[in-house]
């Protein structure tokens, strides 16, 4: 079990950590050490359920065998010669995720961040040299509440005030309508219009999920007007919603997968746009790039990943014990004690009632209890554990949000009676 407060030894890491690191993170009083499937231990030993999963990054889990041996084969090879030359792992990852994709070609990154910059710089090429858009004039549609990644380009579409101030000046090109809403997409559409940027399950906002029929009323629209349907996947693909992508839950198939995060097993970043030749086909050598994207440890490691969902396994997985989540947290919102509750697959955002506190605190009360969970936008937890997760594991973490909210209301109560 988790102590109340950091040991000495963790103390020291942690201030160790704020005197020589920037400040970009407030991180919970925890300095882990190692970790295996969901589980992961601090440097003291302590054991803690890991219910966030890198926001999806270890959706196989910590140091899976598989993902781990054929990282590690690669290391004692080579791993990077950039694209300067081929690889032996890059051909067989590209073709592996083209057609777990149902797609013709794929384009490897690194980050999400730099996945989401390509689709956009191919989109707008694609606009200019097959759409017959005006140079200079192409336009993006996106959704509040995005959260794409933290680059100059993306957080000048984003409505999050935290992430955007004090950037500017702000880049261009962007018309932004509210997420879940067809007849708003459909009447900022005109002849400039390239593309359509959209998650197809908004993680960040705190699992926000579309209304029944948007994402195909999403894709309708854009075959009609001829414009790109780029899929920002990297939350939430690969897994996490029960199915391969989230778009599979309303059968659509959109032009452009943007992905990340579980795509590098939790190993290392690894990243793509995926898409078919007539819209990848307008890059040309020299026209777009990255020394590190495709590299050969990337490639080996992804091309596990896709064997791993070519079994249907983890989306089988992702679906029973998301379902045993959402069942064992149910009554906390009879209780009064969450507002709402949303769940697709094995990704759960918690309103935790704002008199049981902030959703940080409610962290911090979950950390003593061995959990380890993230809040987002003041009182929303986000529970998205490793797909391997056991039953019994899923049994810990609904114990442990029950008792952290028990606890919660208890010291609420005692607080109004004036008690402590």
């Amino acid at each position: 079990m988790a102590l109340d407060a950091p040991s000495p030894r963790q103390q020291a890491a942690i201030d160790q950590a704020d005197a020589w690191g920037a400040h970009t993170y407030a991180p919970l009083p925890v300095v882990l050490a190692r970790g295996e499937g969901a589980v992961v231990h601090d440097i003291d030993g302590h054991r803690y359920l890991d219910c966030l999963a890198g926001y999806s990054a270890v959706n196989f889990g910590h140091g899976h065998p598989r993902l781990v041996a054929a990282a590690t084969a690669q290391l004692n090879r080579v791993t990077l010669v950039s694209r300067a030359f081929h690889a032996e792992p890059y051909g067989p990852f590209v073709e592996a995720l083209a057609r777990l994709c149902g797609k013709e070609v794929v384009l490897p990154m690194n980050s999400g961040a730099e996945a989401v910059e390509t689709a956009i710089k191919t989109a707008r090429k694609w606009g200019y040299r097959v759409k017959g858009v005006p140079e200079g004039e192409a336009r993006i549609i996106v959704m509040t509440g995005n959260f794409h990644g933290r680059t100059s380009t993306i957080i000048s579409f984003s409505n999050d005030t935290e992430a955007r101030a004090e950037y500017a000046p702000y880049m261009g090109g962007f018309v932004q309508v509210p997420f879940g809403d067809a007849d708003a997409l459909a009447s900022a559409i005109d002849d400039r219009t390239v593309a359509v940027l959209v998650e197809p399950v908004q993680g960040e906002a705190g699992v926000i999920i579309p209304p029944a029929g948007y994402l195909r009323a999403v894709r309708e629209l854009c075959t009609a007007h001829d414009v790109l349907m780029v899929a920002d996947e990297i939350q939430s693909g690969l897994g996490r919603t029960g199915t391969t992508f989230a778009c599979d839950l309303e059968g659509v198939v959109p032009d452009v997968y943007v992905l990340g995060k579980a795509l590098g097993g939790g190993i290392m970043p690894v990243s793509a746009v995926v898409a078919d030749r007539a819209v990848l086909g307008v890059f040309t050598p020299g026209s777009h790039g990255s020394t590190f994207g495709g590299n050969p440890l990337a490639c080996a490691i992804g091309r596990e990943v896709v064997e791993l969902l070519g079994t249907g396994e983890m989306q089988d997985a992702a679906r029973a014990r998301g379902a045993q989540l959402r069942a064992g947290l149910a009554p906390l919102v009879e209780r009064g004690w969450l507002t709402d509750l949303r769940q697709v697959g094995l990704w759960l955002g918690l309103d935790v009632h704002p008199d049981l506190g902030t959703g940080k605190q409610i962290c911090e009360r979950l950390l003593r209890r061995g959990l380890l969970a993230k809040d987002t936008h003041g009182t929303t937890i986000r529970l998205s554990p490793p797909l391997v997760v056991t039953a019994e594991q899923v049994d810990e973490i609904i114990d442990g949000v029950t008792a952290a909210c028990a606890e919660a209301a208890c010291a609420e109560a005692a607080d109004a009676a004036g008690i402590g």
